[in-house]
């Protein structure tokens, strides 16, 4: 049966069947239809004694390749999957260090049939970040983060993290969940707790700062860019501060934290030097920038 993309096909060899088996001859019902006798008989094999309402096309696909990879080969591929669990460019390279010469796009679609690669969800909303400001002032720029952390093997916190640009000034909050609700009742907390306003927000691609985030804040809100880990350098470095000076020593728990963070911030933003602003602290630089303003 030749390949068509005509959607009525499956319909006319239908109409033609019916034909034959009314009592018309495969040579009348060929001339009729314009087709071969050959294609008529075999259309007639296809479908059952109790008829059919169409009958469809078959893909064009070839069954084999005479380069296709080996059931062997394709093992392998599945297997190396399966023990390192990386990415495909890193399995490519695993087969090739042990003698297998496939390409990466075999690999690729290997394990893509195999549904061994996890795929961008339909559901995830595209984020059209606007251009980085430049942090001029107070609240220009305002960067948020998530620092995720184990209690046990099952269950983890979060603490919410924020840093402004141009002042280094920081704020960071507890939670057992992260979401939409609780990013945005971060960010008011913070906004309340500031004296500047906050006028474009950073955030990495976190589910807690997806579109739905950007569009209940009214305020203007941009992602970072994928694979960029220096877009909010200045919070990881924050993250890292508050790990070491603060959140390490402590007992993993939301009630905990929240007790000794406000005490911390207050360190942080009042009394600890930051070589980043020429050895000032947040506040100072603040107080400078009031006073000139």
């Amino acid at each position: 049966m030749s390949y068509t993309t005509n959607p009525k096909m499956p319909k006319l060899r239908a109409r033609a069947v019916i034909m034959v088996r009314s009592g018309k001859s495969v040579s009348h019902v060929a001339r009729y239809f314009g087709y071969t006798k050959g294609a008529v008989s075999k259309w007639c094999q296809k479908v059952p004694a109790s008829g059919a309402y169409e009958v469809p096309t078959l893909s064009s696909k070839p069954h084999h390749h005479p380069r296709e990879l080996s059931k062997e080969i394709i093992d392998k591929i599945i297997a190396c999957k399966k023990k390192y669990q990386r990415c495909s460019d890193v399995i490519h390279r695993h087969l090739i260090n042990d003698g297998i010469k496939v390409c990466l796009n075999s690999v690729k679609r290997k394990l893509d049939e195999a549904g061994l690669i996890k795929k961008k969800s339909p559901w995830k909303r595209l984020h059209l970040s606007i251009e980085r400001p430049l942090a001029l002032k107070p609240g220009d720029l305002i960067i948020v983060d998530t620092i995720h952390l184990m209690v046990n093997e099952k269950k983890r916190i979060y603490v919410y993290t924020l840093i402004d640009v141009y002042s280094r000034w920081c704020y960071a909050w507890a939670t057992e969940r992260i979401n939409t609700r609780h990013s945005i009742k971060f960010l008011l907390k913070a906004q309340t707790l500031a004296c500047f306003k906050f006028k474009c927000i950073q955030s990495d691609h976190g589910s807690e700062f997806s579109q739905h985030f950007s569009e209940r804040i009214k305020m203007l809100h941009r992602h970072s860019r994928v694979r960029k880990p220096n877009d909010n350098s200045y919070l990881e470095r924050f993250n890292r501060t508050l790990q070491d000076e603060c959140l390490k020593n402590l007992p993993v728990s939301v009630k905990i934290f929240n007790r000794t963070l406000p005490a911390y911030l207050d360190y942080y933003n009042q009394e600890r030097l930051h070589m980043g602003i020429n050895f000032k602290t947040p506040n100072q630089l603040l107080e400078c920038f009031q006073a000139i303003g």
